[in-house]
């Protein structure tokens, strides 16, 4: 058996958590840039994850509240996907990473740290972002602040 450890998540666990849903809640406050909102369509938005596994970690959510993409009409479901691609050519064209993690937790036995508003993750990667530093030393490096992140994505959105 092989482990996976990533205690910088401790943060994120140990952190209070609001009451609500935040992916409700944020997009109703008028304040994108201190929630992190980097873009608002019609049916979804893109938010920054405050708590990244690298630079760039965003978030593709929709407005409105539903645990799965099952739930979201065919114009909800497609703007969300093309909205994913839209972030993807934006990170490319900003930061250059070597890949991407894409992912969609469904459900908190899935690992959904918001098991009842379905979102999509967008990880950039590059080449030895994943070192000795989360092994050996229990510390991830992030080498930019996630404020600076959004400013230099948010001009490109």
């Amino acid at each position: 058996m092989e482990y996976l450890w990533a205690p910088w998540r401790m943060e994120y666990i140990r952190v209070a958590k609001p009451e609500g849903c935040i992916l409700c809640d944020k997009p109703k406050e008028d304040k994108d840039e201190l929630n992190h909102i980097l873009y608002r369509g019609k049916w979804n938005f893109v938010m920054m994850n405050n708590f990244p596994y690298n630079p760039g970690h965003l978030m593709v959510a929709p407005y409105r509240h539903v645990a799965g993409l099952e739930e979201l009409p065919k114009r909800e479901l497609h703007e969300h996907a093309d909205i994913m691609t839209q972030c993807i050519e934006v990170l490319k064209q900003t930061f250059k990473p070597a890949g991407f993690n894409l992912g969609i937790n469904m459900g908190s036995v899935a690992g959904a740290g918001i098991a009842d508003h379905v979102h999509s993750h967008i990880v950039p990667r590059w080449h030895g972002d994943t070192n000795f530093m989360p092994v050996i030393g229990c510390t991830r490096v992030i080498p930019e602040a996630v404020r600076e992140t959004y400013r230099k994505l948010k001009a490109e959105f």
